[in-house]
């Protein structure tokens, strides 16, 4: 099937729909026969409606019945019930029994099942969540003690020293999870004070997959125990308890621990070691599920769908539907921006609802002098943890004719005409991903070549190579320096040194070239990425199956390495504001970020060329997890105002009825987008003069004086009203105004300035970013 069936408008309402359900528990059913075509497919049905979740299922499964025949067809068709945050259930019907199904009372939406993929010491005391400072918020939580964050990933490495449980109290009191064993998982051992949750959901993936699963290459385990590694790793970064003296071959040596490293970890396996990691839709809405009624604090997600993207209310993106039910609960969801940068539109997890964060570097670097037989020493990057050795030769790949350089192109070298033996090679690449890097290594060695030296535009992604092969990184610039030396001597010659770690300045904060950017590619004026954090070469724990583990802990980057980031220090901000919504959370978090690195430089967002970062980069900018903490201010918001947001972008009443769960119907006047109470405005498509609304509540001082100052974009005029907000206690929310108007004749791309609320005291200063773009011109379909 290539599209979803919607359902109709003249169905019966919902409660009728258990009343008729319940009768036909007794009934026989006339039997039909499920054929081999038969495919996963989710069949939706918004909020559950009767609070017992067995009664749910019930229902489920006789309408199923209904379908393919009898229960005991139902019975072997059925993949999950879906009965705790939202109801539907995951079957396998015929294209035909799908269409049928569409067409029953209360069912939202029929889809096929869909695949999503995967999305990594210094960190923390680098966004200054250090133990031992004693005004801290990770100090002022405890560390984050008695708060549940549950992952969906691809499992957990339970014998990791991150997870002991010393010196932590009983699992707190509103856990209603489980610990599952499995293959190589043995509950009873495995989990404790600290990992008090582990299950997996692998009923969706085998019924769609069609890749060759559990291999000798490609090994998994039927159960929560983790072989990629990075469920362990991320796991490790939210809440892994301290462990000292940790570091990847003696680099990046220090105390690796989570954000909220007195949280409590629940795991929820839903990827599987497939390539790219394959984590089916079906499975990921029954971990959803699962998550809510187990009372998880905070969920984290570090997975991501394909571009282009399917719309918040579409199935097929799980994180979307499932973090919406989870939200409307009160539980936080993070997730990653993806790693498709650094190019326009092409971040993921854009629901509103949804936390969304970019991957940013932090001030930490791995130089590496490269000697040259000339005596000048030029420093790369690496994660080289071999020993030095002496001089040797040093070789470029270049081949008689018009075109010589091309024999030395990273990913497609040509070897032919050159002494590779015992030598270090230097190539170059265009490609800034670790591809051409992982493709030259590769060929230098079966030549028998000794090292690689990639000349690349900038970038801060390393990662090891097999074995200590050297490979080593360089910039253009360098790199040319590189190859005029090899072209001024007949025997060059050149030493490498294993990699040393630099802490401090002068590193530089960047957003890293992988992580995604805005603007969002589904509703542009809803800005995404929300925020950036550390995903830039993080030590963490991983899994003894990861090629790049050495000593229980690896070094690796991702948006899925920032993901969990952000959800440890969501975490601690639960603990302290136990009475905070998910928007509240993330509101804090976006108006107190850093603008400017830790020590006041600049951040730039790597790229071709390097630029300065704007909100499309970073969203609000980089975590301040200690200024999260008392924002003074949050803009807020409740389903009423992820209902507007429905309405505003074009969703039928009876779909955000059903989501919602609750009758809805959009106002005859159709709600701008612009005025949800989003902490940051984006405006994509500003022709005339327009007025938008926001609203922000006091949570600091109850005798509040705030004043507005504004940075106009270019060109850009902004005015808000009123521009003084005075809270005291009996007015803790005001409402104000935001004129928006160019004087650009042409259209433009985006210009960026910011709103900021300061207090009469100084103590809080509380900014979004403004983001606007003019278009003026208009085009028609002839041209004209």
């Amino acid at each position: 099937m290539g599209s979803h069936l919607m359902k109709k408008s003249n169905k019966v309402p919902l409660f009728v729909t258990f009343n008729l359900f319940l009768v036909l528990c007794s009934q026989t059913i006339i039997i039909r026969t499920v054929d081999d075509k038969s495919k996963v497919h989710i069949v939706y049905m918004g909020k559950r409606h009767h609070h017992d979740p067995e009664v749910v299922t019930c229902l489920h499964h006789d309408m199923l019945a209904s379908v393919v025949g009898s229960k005991e067809a139902a019975t072997d068709a059925m993949v999950y019930s879906y009965k705790h945050g939202f109801s539907g259930f995951a079957a396998k019907f015929t294209e035909s029994q799908a269409k049928k199904m569409a067409d029953f009372p209360g069912v939202i939406r029929v889809i096929p099942n869909h695949f999503h993929s995967l999305q990594t010491t210094r960190s923390w005391d680098y966004l200054g969540l250090s133990p031992n400072s004693p005004n801290t918020l990770l100090n002022d939580t405890n560390l984050g003690d008695g708060i549940i964050i549950g992952l969906l990933d691809t499992g957990i490495w339970p014998e990791s020293e991150v997870f002991n449980d010393e010196d932590l109290g009983p699992i707190p009191s509103q856990w209603k999870g489980q610990c599952v064993s499995g293959q190589q998982f043995n509950a009873s051992t495995a989990c404790n004070n600290k990992l008090i949750g582990a299950k997996y959901y692998i009923d969706g993936f085998l019924a769609e997959n069609e890749q060759p699963f559990n291999t000798t290459d490609s090994p998994d385990f039927l159960s929560p125990r983790d072989v990629v590694g990075h469920g362990t790793h991320t796991s490790t970064i939210a809440g892994g308890s301290f462990v000292y003296n940790a570091s990847y071959k003696g680099i990046g040596l220090g105390i690796v621990r989570g954000g909220a490293p007195r949280a409590r970890l629940a795991m929820y396996k839903v990827c599987w070691n497939v390539p790219r990691g394959q984590c089916s839709n079906v499975d990921m809405l029954k971990a959803f599920d699962d998550a809510i009624h187990d009372g998880v604090d905070v969920i984290s997600v570090s997975l991501g769908t394909q571009l282009p993207l399917f719309s918040e209310v579409d199935d097929r993106d799980a994180i979307s539907i499932g973090s919406f039910h989870a939200v409307t609960k009160g539980i936080p969801v993070v997730g990653g921006a993806a790693n498709e940068g650094p190019s326009a539109y092409t971040v993921e997890n854009t629901a509103p609802w949804i936390l969304t964060v970019a991957a940013s570097t932090i001030d930490r670097s791995f130089p590496t002098n490269i000697t040259l037989g000339n005596n000048s020493t030029i420093l790369g990057q690496a994660l080289f943890a071999g020993t030095e050795g002496d001089f040797t030769g040093l070789v470029y790949p270049e081949n008689p004719g018009l075109i010589p350089s091309l024999a030395g192109v990273c990913e497609a070298l040509i070897l032919n005409n050159t002494p590779v033996a015992g030598n270090v090679v230097l190539c170059f690449t265009s490609v800034a991903r670790r591809t051409p890097v992982a493709l030259a290594v590769s060929s230098v060695r079966a030549a028998g070549g000794v090292g690689v030296i990639v000349a690349k535009s900038p970038g801060d992604v390393l990662g090891p190579c097999s074995s200590d092969f050297p490979c080593i990184e360089v910039d253009y610039e360098l790199g040319t320096q590189i190859l005029f030396y090899i072209r001024s001597t007949s025997s060059p010659v050149v030493k490498l040194s294993p990699s040393m770690t630099l802490v401090g300045k002068p590193v530089s904060t960047k957003v890293a070239a992988f992580s995604s950017r805005g603007p969002n590619s589904i509703s542009p004026a809803i800005l995404k990425p929300d925020i950036a954090a550390p995903g830039v070469s993080i030590l963490a724990a991983s899994s003894p199956f990861d090629p790049y583990m050495n000593g229980g802990f690896a070094l690796h980057s991702g948006t899925s390495m920032a993901t969990p980031h952000v959800s440890g220090i969501v975490a601690l901000l639960k603990a302290l504001h136990s009475d905070w919504s998910p928007a509240a959370i993330r509101s804090a978090i976006t108006t107190t970020a850093w603008k400017t690195d830790p020590f006041g430089e600049p951040i730039f967002a790597e790229g071709s060329p390097q630029k300065l970062a704007d909100p499309f980069d970073y969203g609000g900018g980089i975590v301040n997890p200690n200024k999260a903490a008392d924002p003074g201010l949050i803009y807020d918001m409740g389903i009423n105002h992820y209902i507007i947001y429905l309405c505003a972008v074009g969703y039928n009443n009876s779909v955000i009825s059903q989501l919602v769960g609750n009758s809805t119907t959009c106002s005859s006047t159709k709600p701008s987008v612009l005025d949800v109470n989003l902490p940051s405005i984006t405006i994509p498509n500003l022709r005339e003069n327009i007025t938008l609304t926001r609203s922000v509540t006091n949570v600091g001082p109850v005798n509040s004086t705030y004043r507005g100052r504004i940075s106009l974009p270019l060109g850009i005029s902004v005015a808000v009203r009123p521009e003084t907000l005075v809270f005291n206690s009996d007015i803790k929310t005001i409402s104000f105004t935001v004129a928006v108007s160019t004087t650009h004749e042409v259209n433009t791309g985006y210009y960026f300035g910011t709103l900021a609320w300061t207090d009469d005291d100084g103590g809080h200063v509380v900014t979004i970013p403004i983001s606007v773009r003019t278009q003026i011109i208009r085009y028609y379909a002839d041209g004209n």
